[in-house]
């Protein structure tokens, strides 16, 4: 059976640990071979056979969580992460509210406050119990629910630490104000720390939240490109707005100036210019005439074009995308493995920390000081709370592989985000990599002076569109524009030499009288079996063409050489840029072709590629790039060819350039959107980067609460501090992952 992706967006998390239930919990249906949830997302990926999204959230829900099938193929009607920080802001404004009398309380503890004035009414256990139970158990309830399920499943999460040192506080607080015969109202409760360390606590939820939305606005932005709408054409006269959704294959719509493409298609009348800078990233808008393909969500810039549907929904250019971004974002960096490990024992180990703290507090270094015993304690429990660890590693690769789609470049995997930067070989296909992968007219020389240019090049121009071979074609759209003051001769007995070049009968008018030629266009031994004579430095300057890789042909009329024409396909316009700042991070430039070696070694001589395998099968490519892996290298093939795709897959690092085959697209790791290698440099800046931005989170990550608890556990730090603090730490680390959407990269226009 054919094995499925489904994506589903959760809510209710609060922790990485919670990541974990969720993953324990889709992960017992039948059919999921593989669950990666990603926290800073909030988004699961589910990966088995005959996938039933109804079971599927049912068992998020029974895990008690939330969850909803993500639909790829159109924007979400509900931000579940907008809705999650207006949740998170009107619970932290009523918290507030309900937690400033209770905090103004504190004032009469310290002597640095001594003779600020606090009202008798707020000293009241009667009040303060008012005050903070609303904020224990109704703000404070997603904690003890959160604890509840991961407790059940058999885990312990940020939850668990939160609502027992909060509940520690709460019926502390309770006992010493109705049961303690010795405590006297200025001696002060428990009831603020409560309930500042959840107002706290929730503070910083709700920044999280916003941290997380601003994350994910690539892909928002992307799904917002396509319209809602879409003018569906009934019949010649008269058109109906439907919603794109409706659409079938096989429409036509009709899209104005300045409207955008509502889905993929083809253009069938009309011409315009798309901006398609949304996709590729390159700034000109691209000339669309009938005949061409666009792509929903570009924009339509100058003129009136009608569109035949030819992807709907899941399958369009941009759904594609979306999914590959939010898939890369939800896969596990192998990095992150360490992070899960600490997570999954951390909770356990800090309630025995905890308990610890307790212990020696009361029995050795303050005996019988239950106050100060408690505090130390709670402070440990809150400021343990693993979220910034939880969070390190997913916002970093969420925030680097939506800059990455920015730029043009789709990583399918985290785990080739991590490591596209370690590579050190880059093997390239030649053709419609390194070039444009379509050949073009590059010389016309004129070796005779009876005919005029114009001439030969309309006797060019009508042989040659007798044939449909890709070199006479680039002849053709080459001699064009030359041929507007000719006229075009007639073509009779036209025939194509096999391995030569072409014999034709031309018919030419000189006023009213009508002429014939005999034409030759084709190699030198052609022309030679015909009886032309070639002179020596006619023959040295064809060979002089040929060394610098491209093809020529000779042009002979009535057995007289008259020209020479040679066809190459160019290199890319930024192929040598892009390669010099390659070579100048110290990578093997390798070129793999089925081309001949003469050809190749021209283009690797202008590129400065280091070394050159010529003439190899398509069914050879992956053998070499085994060879060269087998010699310890960590290499990255770049095709754009069906041919490409073995040795695709077999490389450390494919890379396909989105300008190549479905099948080298799909085989491939990475997919680069623009015909432009620059992106392949970009591709691997972002790798560096976003590692270097992991590894800066996860240090912060261990080193806060390495540091953090002993400074607990030693009393010199207040429970409503550690809240505090711990809230900061994990809204510190997104910020520092959100440095990366901001990152500028080279030859970036």
């Amino acid at each position: 059976m054919k094995q499925q992706t489904m994506q589903l967006q959760l809510s209710g998390m609060s922790c990485a640990g919670c990541a974990k239930s969720i993953e324990r919990a889709l992960s017992e249906v039948n059919g999921v071979d593989e669950v990666h949830v990603n926290f800073a997302t909030e988004i699961a990926a589910v990966k088995g056979t005959e996938l039933d999204g109804q079971k599927l959230t049912a068992a998020v829900k029974a895990a008690g969580y939330d969850a909803q099938a993500i639909d790829h193929s159109q924007p979400a009607t509900s931000d579940p992460q907008a809705q999650a920080q207006q949740r998170q802001l009107v619970k932290f404004i009523i918290a507030a509210l309900l937690s400033l009398p209770l905090l103004y309380t504190m004032f009469g503890h310290f002597s640095w406050t001594e003779g600020v004035p606090v009202p008798d009414l707020l000293m009241s256990p009667w009040l303060q119990l008012m005050l903070a139970t609303p904020v224990q158990f109704v703000i404070g309830w997603q904690f003890y629910r959160g604890s509840y399920h991961a407790l059940r499943g058999g885990a312990a999460n940020m939850d668990v630490l939160v609502a027992l040192g909060t509940s520690a506080a709460y019926f502390y607080s309770i006992y010493l104000a109705w049961f303690d015969d010795t405590f006297q109202p200025h001696d002060g409760l428990y009831f603020e720390t409560s309930a500042v360390l959840i107002t706290l606590i929730v503070l910083g939820k709700w920044f999280e939240a916003r941290a997380k939305g601003r994350s994910s606005n690539a892909i928002r932005q992307l799904l917002e490109l396509q319209p809602a709408k879409a003018l569906l054409e009934q019949d010649a006269d008269s058109t109906k707005q439907v919603a794109v959704a409706d659409l079938q294959v096989g429409d036509i719509v009709h899209v104005q100036p300045g409207q955008n493409v509502p889905v993929d298609g083809e253009v069938i009348s009309g011409s315009s210019a798309i901006d398609e800078s949304m996709l590729t990233g390159e700034s000109m808008p691209v000339s669309k005439s009938a005949g061409d393909k666009v792509i929903g969500g570009t924009l339509n810039t100058t003129g009136f074009i009608r569109v035949q549907v030819k992807q709907t929904g899941a399958d369009t250019a941009l759904a594609k995308i979306v999914k590959v971004v939010e898939q890369a974002q939800t896969s596990k960096a192998p990095i992150q493995r360490l992070a899960d490990k600490v997570a999954g024992i951390f909770v356990p180990v800090v309630l025995v920390i905890a308990l610890l703290t307790c212990l020696i507090w009361f029995f050795l270094l303050a005996p019988g000081d239950w106050r100060q015993a408690f505090e130390s304690t709670v402070a440990v429990l809150v400021i343990a709370c693993p979220c910034a660890l939880g969070l390190a590693t997913p916002t970093s690769i969420m925030a680097g592989s939506g800059r990455a789609a920015q730029a043009g470049v789709l990583f399918k995997q985290s785990a080739v985000l991590e490591m596209t930067h370690t590579i050190d070989t880059i093997v390239f296909d030649k053709t419609g990599t390194l070039t444009e992968g379509k050949p073009k007219l590059t010389d016309f020389e004129l070796l005779s002076e009876t005919l005029s240019k114009s001439a030969i090049a309309g006797l060019l121009l009508a042989v040659e569109k007798q044939s449909a071979h890709p070199l006479a074609q680039a002849i053709v759209r080459g001699t064009e524009s030359l041929t507007e003051s000719a006229t075009t001769p007639k073509v009779k007995e036209f025939s194509a030499l096999h391995g030569k070049g072409v014999s034709a009968t031309i018919i030419g008018v000189d006023g009213d009288v009508e002429h014939t030629q005999h034409a030759l266009i084709g190699t030198l031994r052609l022309l030679k079996e015909h009886d032309t004579v070639i002179s020596p430095a006619a023959e040295q300057r064809f060979q002089e063409l040929q060394q610098q890789g491209k093809t020529v042909m000779a042009v002979a009329v009535n057995q007289q050489l008259v020209a020479y024409v040679a066809v190459a396909d160019t290199l890319r316009e930024t192929s040598k840029n892009a390669l010099q700042l390659l070579r100048q991070r110290g990578l093997k430039l390798i070129m793999l072709t089925g081309d001949n070696r003469q050809t190749a070694q021209a283009i690797a001589e202008q590129l400065g590629i280091d070394e050159v395998i010529a003439e190899v099968l398509p069914e050879d490519k992956a053998r070499q790039i085994k060879q060269l892996q087998a010699e310890g290298k960590c290499v990255a093939m770049v095709g754009d060819g069906v041919n490409d795709a073995p040795a695709l897959a077999v490389a450390d690092v494919g890379v396909a350039m989105g300008s190549g085959t479905d099948v080298a697209i799909e085989t491939a790791d990475i997919a680069l959107l623009r015909a432009d290698l620059q992106t392949l440099v970009h591709a691997i800046e972002m790798s560096e980067l976003t590692l270097r931005n992991i590894r800066q989170n996860l240090f912060w990550a261990f080193a806060y609460n390495t540091l953090g608890i002993p400074i607990a556990a030693a009393g010199l730090l207040a429970p409503w501090l550690a809240g505090g603090a711990m809230a900061l730490s994990s809204v510190s680390v997104v910020l520092n992952a959100l440095r990366l959407q901001r990152v500028k990269l080279s030859s970036v226009q």
